[in-house]
């Protein structure tokens, strides 16, 4: 499932979960490899009732998957680039199409509809400036947007997906 996937016109409702749902959450942000055995005991449950919570948070939509995290240098991608999109017009037909392009780019690995002075924010990975170029032409002559500006990542100092949850609270 991609994050477009999940576009509802009303915010989607939080399941309720309490604490061990949350340590549960927790603990599969942190390493989704582990046993089932080892994940009951870190939140304080027997394995079969821990399982039973996990296909629960699946079911609902909290878990959305279960991924290896990948260092993308070390694959070859050691270009990351955070495209700004400033659409030509707000039409539902452009929307769809700019959606339908953007989200069969293999190269772009986020994209966020923004407040303010962008539009969109797309994250992009590739080996090098010459992909870059290549990428940009082709996202250009597919979208035709108002305006793009590319800010180059120099250095990553901190890219996670392991989202705060509150553990200790009931």
């Amino acid at each position: 499932m991609t994050m477009l996937d999940t576009h509802t016109d009303s915010p989607p409702r939080a399941p309720a979960m309490d604490r061990i749902d949350r340590k549960i959450i927790h603990e599969l942000q942190r390493d989704c490899s582990i046993s089932i055995a080892q994940l009951a005991d870190r939140v304080g449950l027997s394995q079969t009732p821990c399982w039973k919570r996990i296909q629960r948070l699946e079911q609902s939509g909290v878990i959305t998957g279960r991924v290896a995290l990948v260092d993308p240098g070390r694959i070859g991608l050691g270009l990351t680039v955070f495209v700004e999109i400033e659409a030509p017009d707000h039409s539902p037909a452009w929307r769809a199409h700019f959606v339908e392009t953007v989200t069969g780019l293999p190269e772009v690995v986020g994209v966020w509809r923004m407040a303010g002075d962008v539009d969109y924010l797309l994250k992009v990975v590739m080996p090098d400036m010459p992909s870059f170029d290549r990428f940009y032409q082709r996202l250009t002559e597919a979208t035709a947007p108002r305006n793009v500006t590319s800010k180059f990542a120099m250095e990553r100092m901190k890219d996670t997906t392991v989202h705060p949850v509150n553990t200790t609270d009931p």
